[in-house]
């Protein structure tokens, strides 16, 4: 295959579709799939069980799949997908799962993973996801989509992260982040609602409005959770937003960031 440049290590039980590029001196273990369009630079390690999807682009001495970094672990089958058209920089590192995790790592389609960052064992991430450099998923995390990570920011295990939440940088999450909100800090705290994320996605202000009456009603003047959801319930439109604020909140086991 003249994609593959003659001093990569290659697995016989690859599968490399003939469209994907792979550079000097990377090895790719077997049991992997690689997807058309995907290009892989130099120095790249593709460990076992990965899968890489379509049109990715993966920069030298990132880590991919490689086994967790957790003692429970005992040498069992598991694995990492990767999505169409993630980009993984320089020295990335993303960890497969863990059989008592339920066995699989996923990145969605899309992601934007910045140098040094890491995503450990059992961590899931949906559509157009951005870490920046050097942030830190700890074990079975999981993020929404067009989730925004700032850079430094180290993030507990089993913490969630809502859709368009943006997380600032140098940031310690220690709970659950709602969905379509500003959060920074050590321990994170809120600091309103991600307006300038919502509004770049199209969101109409009607929506946005409709938000920020129900993170008043939650956050801003002294209620309690389920008080303030009886409250949302009762006086904002029940749009799909607003319900998914809700559910994302009562649907939390660590607690959320408040």
């Amino acid at each position: 295959m003249t994609n593959i440049h003659p001093t990569a290590i290659i697995d016989p039980s690859a599968e490399i579709d003939p469209d994907a590029v792979i550079g000097p001196y990377t090895l790719v273990k077997g049991n992997t799939s690689i997807g058309a369009g995907t290009v892989i630079a130099s120095h790249v390690v593709i460990d076992e069980y990965t899968s890489i999807g379509p049109d990715c682009r993966i920069f030298q001495y990132a880590s991919v799949g490689a086994a967790p970094q957790d003692l429970k672990y005992k040498g069992e089958i598991t694995h990492l997908k990767v999505g169409r058209g993630t980009v993984i920089r320089e020295f990335v590192t993303i960890n497969r799962g863990t059989g008592v995790g339920g066995g699989l790592t996923e990145v969605g389609e899309d992601n934007f993973l910045m140098a040094y960052c890491h995503v450990a064992h059992d961590c899931k991430t949906g559509r157009r996801v951005i870490l920046a450099n050097n942030s830190t998923l700890a074990g079975h995390c999981e993020l929404g989509d067009f989730s925004n990570i700032g850079g430094f920011t180290a993030i507990h295990q089993f913490v969630r992260v809502g859709d368009f939440a943006y997380i600032g940088g140098k940031s310690v999450v220690v709970k659950d982040i709602p969905p379509y909100v500003i959060s920074a800090g050590d321990r994170a705290t809120l600091h309103g609602l991600n307006k300038v994320g919502m509004r770049r996605s199209n969101f109409s202000e009607s929506t946005i409005t409709e938000l920020k009456r129900t993170y008043r009603l939650l956050f801003r003047i002294g209620l309690t959770l389920n008080e303030g959801i009886d409250r949302v319930r009762a006086e904002v439109n029940q749009i799909p937003e607003v319900v998914a604020f809700v559910d994302f909140i009562q649907n939390s086991s660590r607690g959320i960031t408040r």
